[in-house]
């Protein structure tokens, strides 16, 4: 089963010479449609400019530079851009498990999350169509959270009482 079914946007009744016909989009692995503009060349804009900002940040970026050696950012890159297609397009190119690299840093707290939640909306509000940033933000939220609330059971307390934090 292809999950790049088109979806014409025309409105019933209207013949293919309509401008509106002509225009598709794609479906999403979930069943949704694609927002307009998201694809791989956006993924890229956002990881590439999200982290162009968190390395320049003087409270997360230190946090990445303990952990991620100048030579190594190139394939930091590539990596977080096969995370975000596999999230956003459902591409599987990406098959890593991010939780322990970052169980392992122990100076890794809620103001960290806080600040890379701001950094990232600036970022897709800036480069995105209001759908797809709406859609990376809802990713981004519920990442975030996940992250949260295993830190939480991980260093001994209660997931549970983990409170979301949202995007402004």
């Amino acid at each position: 089963m292809s999950h790049d079914t088109n979806i014409p946007l025309g409105e019933a009744g209207q013949g293919e010479h309509h401008p509106a016909a002509s225009r598709t989009r794609q479906m999403m692995p979930n069943g949704r449609l694609r927002p307009d503009g998201l694809d791989e060349a956006l993924i890229t804009r956002v990881v590439y400019g999200f982290y162009d900002a968190v390395r320049e940040d003087a409270l997360i970026g230190p946090v990445f530079a303990d952990v991620i050696a100048d030579s190594a950012w190139p394939d930091h890159l590539a990596t977080m851009v096969d995370f975000w297609s596999s999230v956003l397009l459902g591409t599987r190119r990406y098959d890593g498990r991010p939780m322990p690299k970052h169980m392992a840093l122990p100076q890794l707290a809620d103001e960290h999350f806080t600040r890379w939640l701001e950094l990232f909306g600036q970022t897709v509000h800036r480069l995105c169509p209001e759908d797809a940033a709406a859609l990376f933000i809802d990713r981004a939220e519920r990442i975030a959270q996940s992250f949260r609330m295993n830190l939480a059971y991980f260093r001994g307390g209660d997931p549970m009482a983990v409170k979301p934090m949202l995007i402004k």
